[in-house]
């Protein structure tokens, strides 16, 4: 198994601007791969349930590096419950609640899509 490792750097100011990004692409992935699907498809769609999973885990992760001085500027974002869900799934694998992960795909993700469209600067601004 190989892993690419990106070199660690200080994050500037604006910097956080790109992991709200990477949020809202990835919570609009969610949107796309769910769309026409059910609960019961996670039963029966392994590619799926791993998508989820992954996705929800790079939104979690990149919430938690927001830096806390920006994350309380927008406090109709559940920062706390986005990093607790990565954590979850990434320390408690084995005991995903499937009625827990469909029900944030299908409700929380698209409030976060609206919240994040409100707040994240056109790509010519930054």
């Amino acid at each position: 198994m190989r892993y690419w490792l990106k070199q660690r750097y200080s994050m500037s100011k604006r910097d956080y601007i790109i992991r709200l990004r990477h949020m809202l692409d990835h919570a609009h992935e969610i949107v796309r791969i769910t769309s026409g699907k059910t609960l019961a498809d996670l039963d029966t769609d392994r590619l799926l349930d791993l998508a989820l999973l992954h996705l929800i885990t790079i939104i979690g992760e990149a919430a938690s590096r927001i830096p806390a001085d920006e994350r309380n500027k927008y406090s109709e974002i559940q920062w706390a419950q986005i990093s607790g869900m990565r954590n979850h799934i990434v320390h408690e694998y084995d005991v995903v609640d499937y009625d827990i992960l469909w029900e944030t795909v299908t409700e929380d993700i698209p409030r976060l899509i609206s919240a994040l469209e409100k707040i994240i600067p056109p790509d010519n601004a930054t």
